[in-house]
């Protein structure tokens, strides 16, 4: 086995390609939630978008995006 071979089967390149994975699907609904907004006419301010695009919690991203559909501003996602 070369020492490429051995690198792409060794547990720590498989951790860091799932760690990748995640956090592209997370950049992906974050993005989500923003083009939702976007769409719907309702401006985004800059404290809004990087809170939304730091967030690396899958379930308050899905949460946010369903509250995108109804939100009068873009505040209101972060509104209980």
């Amino acid at each position: 086995m070369t020492a490429m071979q051995y690198f792409w089967r060794h547990p720590l390149a498989q951790q860091v390609r799932d760690e990748g994975r995640e956090e592209g699907i997370e950049q992906e609904r974050a993005a989500k939630v923003l083009e939702l907004l976007s769409l719907r006419g309702i401006p985004v301010p800059s404290s809004v978008r990087e809170r939304v695009m730091d967030c690396s919690d899958l379930d308050l991203l899905e949460t946010w995006f369903k509250r995108a559909v109804h939100a009068a501003k873009a505040e209101d996602l972060f509104v209980d």
